[in-house]
């Protein structure tokens, strides 16, 4: 029964590494229609009012154009941003790179 045992504890082993070291890939790298990340870095496109996105652990959100200026909420904080702006929310530094009347593209990156 201990050669049962230990099998099993082995498999169980490995399986832990190899999903351990999977996730560090997971979260580096991770792309859809409208966010794309690598590191700690995403860019990201909200189309529409009230689009939203998770990014690196913090909610996004579109509030909408105005006078040329983006409005996004980032958690708990609201921010906007023109087109080439750089502006700080909670956890992420935000570069507006396109901001057109009804969507906003934008990098966001840590600190």
């Amino acid at each position: 029964m201990s050669s049962t045992t230990s099998r099993a504890a082995r498999l169980a082993a490995g399986v832990l590494a190899g999903g351990l070291t999977l996730l560090p890939l997971t979260a580096c790298s991770f792309s859809s229609d409208n966010l794309s990340c690598s590191g700690s870095e995403c860019s990201v496109t909200l189309s529409g009012n009230g689009a939203e996105v998770e990014v690196l652990g913090t909610s996004l959100a579109f509030g909408g154009v105005q006078d040329g200026r983006a409005t996004l909420s980032v958690g708990d904080a609201s921010v906007s941003c023109a087109q080439g702006e750089t502006v700080s929310a909670g956890p992420l530094t935000l570069t507006c790179s396109t901001v057109e009347a009804d969507s906003v593209e934008l990098t966001a990156s840590l600190g």
